[in-house]
């Protein structure tokens, strides 16, 4: 179980949450601060003052007043224009963390919510309903307005929702599930659709699965170093120690357990005295990626356990504050950060893909096949492999450094921080897929290799590659043996094996 009180919250629990298929539920302590704040809008409304969202219009309508008895109507209204969402839907994943992220934020207690919305809100997730949210239509700044106002519309019964992964209306869906829809009160429709939540849901999501591709990305570099009789002396602890960030140390440090027990690299009959970048400074390229990272997660368990929507609500004090905590800069600006960091791990490991299948850099038979010539071999997956970092070098641009004027200028700069989320999205599937063709181009040259000297650790991953994959003796059919080797870095399998013989990576 999976519980929110607005404070403790992590993006690995969402995911696990979300893949585990745990139930999800309010502390029901902190739905007291919730209800406190309810009563704030309830006062504020029998007091009549001006506030904005509550009885006034929105954005450049900020001026214009609304009267207590259209309070309801004002919501709904509020919830049917916001659904301006193009483009394909998000995934179910996506949708799903950002519910649970928004319920989590309208727990902290100044948002002025009713904890029955909340409770349907999280119903959805317990009870698999996935609104239908199109991926495009967010400028990241008055909140994800767009994706989040089609979240919320499933729970008023409007729009489409997926019940058990098939398409419904949402009324239809609700019903299928034994829900009923909700009719939003005064300041409840902007209490769920000011917020950083799309961005940052896609943002956890790139940031987990990232995660372990570097960990992956550090077993397939080993298993390149072997196959091309590396020299492991860059790896000295004490050379990192002199230049001592944390990813670096951390990425020379799991290269020597993962190689440990190696006669292929820690043969000393060499001609040369160094090797090349993308061998010698694995930890130096790799590890920077995992410092982006780690401050990546850092930035967003701040922003899950936040209040981001506008007004804010402070009870205690009997005020409310219009101000700008739904702005998605510091989310944007880490999720391009993610990109920039996970295309880099496709561009060393591309490079070392080239050095494998290339006979002038490896010492190896041309693209890794005997009888180069009649056949092709592993020419072609290089070409995939350039092909999909270079559209990376495309999408890691960063979305943060624009800025459109919305809402009649009076949103005058805003994040893009949806953009940048997807973008760094698509990064990450590609690198996956190239991290997996190392790995497949590693296991052939190995073929020419005395495996009997691969450390403990490199062989079972070899045999594992082996068990679903053959050597190549001769051109084949190779789209499925692709797919094949991505499935192996995507679901973690090539990560767990190692893991199971040495303990947890860094």
């Amino acid at each position: 179980m999976l519980e929110l009180s607005g404070s403790n919250l992590s993006g690995s629990q969402v995911v696990r949450a979300i893949r585990e298929g745990l139930p999800v539920v309010l502390s029901s302590l902190q739905l007291a601060e919730v209800g406190r704040a309810r009563d704030s809008v309830d006062r504020l409304l029998i007091e009549g003052k001006p506030v904005y969202g509550i009885n006034t219009g929105f954005g450049k309508l900020a001026e214009t007043p609304i009267s207590k008895d259209n309070a309801a109507e004002l919501q709904r209204n509020l919830i049917r224009s916001h659904c301006c969402g193009v483009g394909p839907p998000l995934a179910k994943e996506i949708v799903q963390a950002m519910i649970i992220l928004r319920a989590n934020a309208l727990m902290k207690g100044y948002s002025g919510i009713r904890a029955e919305v909340l409770e349907l809100l999280l119903e959805l997730v317990n009870r698999d309903v996935t609104p239908r949210v199109p991926a495009q239509g967010s400028v990241g700044a008055s909140g994800d307005l767009a994706p989040l106002a089609h979240m919320s519309a499933t729970l008023i019964g409007e729009g489409h929702a997926y019940y058990r992964n098939k398409l419904y209306s949402s009324k239809e869906a609700l019903g299928l599930a034994g829900l009923k829809p909700v009719v939003l009160e005064a300041k409840e429709g902007l209490a769920l659709i000011n917020g950083t939540q799309g961005m940052t849901a896609q943002g956890i999501l790139v940031w987990y699965d990232g995660d372990s591709l570097l960990k992956t990305a550090d077993v397939a570099a080993a298993l390149t170093m072997e196959a091309l009789l590396a020299i492991p002396h860059s790896l000295d602890k004490r050379v990192h120690a002199l230049r001592p960030h944390q990813g670096q140390i951390a990425a020379a440090a799991n290269l020597r357990r993962i190689l440990a027990g190696s006669e292929l690299v820690h043969n000393k009959d060499r001609e040369r005295v160094q090797d090349a970048y993308s061998l010698r400074c694995i930890p130096q390229v790799h590890g920077a990626s995992k410092d982006a990272f780690g401050y990546a997660e850092k930035v967003l368990n701040t922003e899950i356990n936040s209040v981001t929507d506008n007004p804010i609500l402070f009870p205690g004090e009997q005020d409310v504050i219009s101000a700008g905590n739904f702005h998605g800069q510091p989310v944007a600006l880490v999720l391009d950060f993610l990109g920039i960091a996970l295309a880099e791990i496709g561009n060393i490991s591309e490079r070392r893909i080239e050095r494998l299948v290339n006979p002038q850099l490896s010492g190896l038979p041309a693209f890794l096949t005997e009888e180069s010539g009649l056949n092709s071999g592993y020419m072609i997956v290089q070409y995939t492999a350039a092909a999909l970092v270079s559209e990376n070098k495309v999408l890691a641009h960063p979305a943060s450094v624009d800025s459109i004027p919305t809402s009649a200028n009076q949103e005058d700069h805003v994040s893009m921080g949806s953009i940048s989320g997807r973008k760094a999205g698509s990064i990450l599937t590609n690198v996956q897929n190239v991290v997996a063709l190392e790995l497949l181009c590693a296991c052939q040259a190995l073929e020419f290799r005395d495996r009997a000297k691969l450390s403990p650790v490199t062989r079972r991953v070899y045999e594992l590659v082996r068990d679903h994959i053959p050597p190549l003796e001769e051109d084949r059919f190779l789209e499925t043996e692709l797919k094949t080797a991505g499935h192996l870095v995507v679901s973690g399998e090539i990560l767990a094996v190692v893991e199971e013989m040495i303990g947890d990576l860094d």
